[in-house]
């Protein structure tokens, strides 16, 4: 809400949201299911720069994008399923949630410039505030923090 006192616009601070901006998208595994997960990621963080007037720089936005490309990449190649892209996030983080069937626990590799392929977690802790991975009754979920706004 905003109130207008002799002309000047002021905002009393009840018109920003409440609850975190919060979209979950389901894919099969079939081609093309992780650019459909960037695209409504993408989607996600403009609703972001419009709901919660969050101003989040391109790096940040690119970050992200890569995370989601990882994580999700890492269901399509290690489940026997479909998997859940889950995301939550207001004007100062966005969290990213990826489901799947497969019980096996995600590893993360020791850093090694020579090895070619499996740096996925590698990439997500690099650029994650906080990375964690738990087992769920239908398989695990991995959860990685964004920062948006860099200080």
């Amino acid at each position: 809400m905003i109130e207008h006192v002799g002309g000047a616009v002021i905002p009393t601070g009840f018109d920003v949201p409440v609850e975190p901006l919060r979209r979950a998208a389901h894919y099969t595994g079939e081609q093309g299911c992780i650019a459909e997960a960037r695209s409504f990621t993408a989607h996600f963080v403009d609703q972001l720069r419009t709901e919660w007037c969050a101003r989040i720089e391109d790096r940040a936005v690119e970050e992200v994008l890569l995370v989601v490309s990882e994580l999700v990449t890492n269901a399509d190649r290690h489940s026997n399923g479909p998997y859940i892209l889950e995301l939550e996030g207001t004007d100062a983080s966005l969290s990213i949630w990826v489901y799947d069937s497969s019980a096996a626990l995600p590893r993360r590799y020791p850093r090694d410039p020579e090895r070619v392929g499996r740096h996925g977690l590698e990439i997500v802790h690099a650029l994650a505030e906080r990375v964690t991975v738990e087992r769920v009754p239908v398989g695990k979920r991995v959860c990685a923090v964004v920062k948006l706004i860099r200080g």
